[in-house]
């Protein structure tokens, strides 16, 4: 155990320069201690692949990594009348090109993708950040024929004109009577 008292320690000046040293006056700890904390936030920023800096913010919103929306669907097969029942529900958090304009009217556009598609859309509504649809199509199919094929969706603007602004889809391999709700991922159309 070392007695730090300026009287017990013959070296003394040497130790008031050091930052560790509790003799010095306060503001000066403090003032080390605030140039210390701040390099963490220079760092905040990182270098992509090209080498450039980007703020995270920037990194998690950007390109395919933004958050296009997610689309609300219930399924439910009917196997005593061999028929599928499909009810869109609601589209959140959608969000559109700002050529579409800021309340472009917005359809959801479904397929059923077998050798001859079977084609259905919703009426159109007007874009918000939650847009309920609650529309249920019925289609006469039997089972065996659903069961490898996908369903697919596309969110299209209507006004000022027609165009697919995200897609997503769903297979049908466990269709069941028990009706199943589903969230799926809205992704930019595939080109």
């Amino acid at each position: 155990v070392s007695d730090l008292r300026p009287s017990a320690l013959p070296g003394s000046l040497d130790l008031s320069r050091s930052m560790f040293d509790l003799r010095s006056p306060p503001h000066r700890f403090m003032k080390r201690y605030d140039s210390v904390s701040s390099v963490p936030s220079s760092t905040s920023s990182r270098k992509d692949s090209q080498g450039s800096n980007r703020s995270l913010d920037t990194i998690t919103l950007s390109g395919d990594e933004r958050d296009f929306g997610r689309l609300n669907v219930k399924l439910c097969y009917v196997s005593s009348v061999e028929q599928i029942w499909i009810t869109v529900l609601h589209c959140k958090d959608l969000s559109w090109p700002s050529s579409c304009g800021e309340n472009p009217r917005i359809c959801v556009k479904g397929i059923l993708t077998m050798p001859k598609p079977v084609h259905f859309k919703s009426s159109a509504k007007e874009g918000c950040s939650d847009i309920e649809f609650m529309e249920t199509f019925v289609f006469a199919i039997k089972l065996q024929s659903l069961q490898a094929v996908r369903l697919v969706f596309k969110i299209q603007t209507q006004t000022p004109r027609k165009k697919t602004i995200g897609e997503c889809s769903l297979a049908l391999r466990e269709l069941s009577s028990q009706e199943s709700s589903h969230w799926l991922d809205v992704s930019p159309p595939s080109k």
